[in-house]
């Protein structure tokens, strides 16, 4: 393991982070946001670490690491999160969940839902935004009963930096890889060699940065009717991995419905959520309440 043939002296990549700094710092980090780093993500972290000790102006790992965990306003902790998150996406990815929630899943809230009253949708983690755009997207092209509708779609990340890029709404033609020339033509409009969605999408979108660990944070996300959370608990723990998919269940509405990544199967994590075929998709549903 890399770990075991770290250096003990300072290098030109900044302050010396040991085997030991390094476990007390993936332990930290756990309890501060569920997420658990591996020996195999050693490099990646401390390269990270370094960046934000250089950047706070600290001698090393130690003075570094008091300014965390005694910062009272919690920005450079901001700072660090938004270091060690990786984001990377694009628009229409794993589309097929997009089409069972049009197809199926509003259909299914409409038959019990009366005209004007709220549906809510959930991002979570939405990363630069191409997620919840493509939600909306979807239901304005595809859902004949959108404007009957309050659609209400919200989008949150613990990543300040990619919360601040979803609401610019700006994407490089390579994020646009998968919209038909149609769908560019309708929702951007060009700047540069990029592409900027158009103002009244973005408008739409309700942006915000939530720690799932954060249950105090989380207390505001209730009714929710369907959560879109791929690929987020493949970082978990399974305890943090378990206690995010309770604090998730009482978000949402009695009968409500959560998107996981195709790799991820809820009956691994939690007995909570029923599995559920939507047309040809495995969604999970919160069981209704019954009289």
């Amino acid at each position: 393991m890399l770990s075991s043939v770290r250096s003990t002296t300072e290098t030109s990549a900044g302050p010396v982070i040991t085997p030991q700094d390094y476990a007390k710092f993936c332990e930290f980090f756990y309890r501060k946001t569920g997420m658990m780093f591996s020996d195999n993500k050693a490099y990646f972290v401390e390269r990270r670490l370094q960046d934000r000790i250089l950047a706070t102006r600290n001698a090393s790992f130690r003075e570094y690491f008091t300014l965390v965990r005694f910062e009272t306003s919690g920005v450079e902790m901001q700072h660090l999160v938004n270091a060690m998150t990786v984001n990377e996406t694009y628009f229409y990815r794993e589309d097929y969940q997009f089409d069972a929630l049009v197809q199926h899943v509003l259909p299914d809230i409409a038959r019990t839902r009366a005209p004007g009253k709220p549906i809510r949708i959930w991002s979570l983690p939405c990363s630069t935004g191409e997620e919840p755009y493509s939600i909306a997207m979807q239901i304005l092209e595809n859902w004949g009963q959108a404007d009957a509708y309050d659609i209400e779609i919200l989008a949150s990340d613990i990543d300040s930096r990619v919360i601040v890029d979803a609401k610019a709404g700006i994407y490089s033609a390579r994020a646009l890889h998968r919209l038909s020339d149609k769908l560019k033509a309708k929702y951007f409009r060009p700047r540069g060699d990029d592409f900027q969605i158009c103002d009244a999408l973005r408008q739409s979108i309700d942006f915000s940065v939530v720690n799932v660990s954060d249950a105090m944070a989380m207390r505001r996300f209730r009714d929710i009717d369907v959560i879109f959370c791929r690929n987020m608990l493949i970082y978990f723990d399974d305890d943090s991995r378990r206690q995010a998919v309770e604090t998730l269940y009482e978000s949402m509405r009695p009968g409500g419905v959560i998107c996981l990544g195709h790799s991820e199967s809820m009956s691994r994590m939690s007995a909570m959520f029923e599995p559920r075929r939507y047309g040809g998709t495995i969604l999970y549903q919160r069981p209704a309440d019954h009289d």
